[in-house]
């Protein structure tokens, strides 16, 4: 696409190294969402909060059609992505402490 520029950026090594999730739990207000990314694994008594993203409405969109984009690419080259069980699509949260309610 001839409008599209090359965008450089830097990529540290702490951070290239990336984290595992298997969680992320979404809110949002009325100028930003909040994407915690977290960890579940058997024997830990609950999930723990890896990274959290905030970012603008705007941002959020484009990163999910960024998203969509990338997983139809994928599921065309290698198939349907089978999702098991019915996911949660919302956790009660405490706000935006970082906590669900017990």
């Amino acid at each position: 696409m001839a409008n599209e520029k090359e965008l450089s950026i830097d990529l540290k090594q702490e951070v290239a190294k990336g984290s595992y999730s298997n969680l992320a739990i979404i809110t949002h207000s009325h100028s930003e969402f909040i994407i915690d990314f977290a960890t579940m694994l058997p024997g830990l008594p609950k999930p723990e909060v890896n990274n959290r993203i905030i970012m603008t409405p705007e941002h959020a969109k484009r990163l999910f059609l960024a998203l969509q984009d990338n997983i139809n690419k994928y599921e065309s080259q290698n198939g349907q992505i089978l999702l098991g069980g019915e996911p949660k699509a919302t956790f009660p949260m405490g706000g935006f402490g970082g906590g669900a309610k017990s």
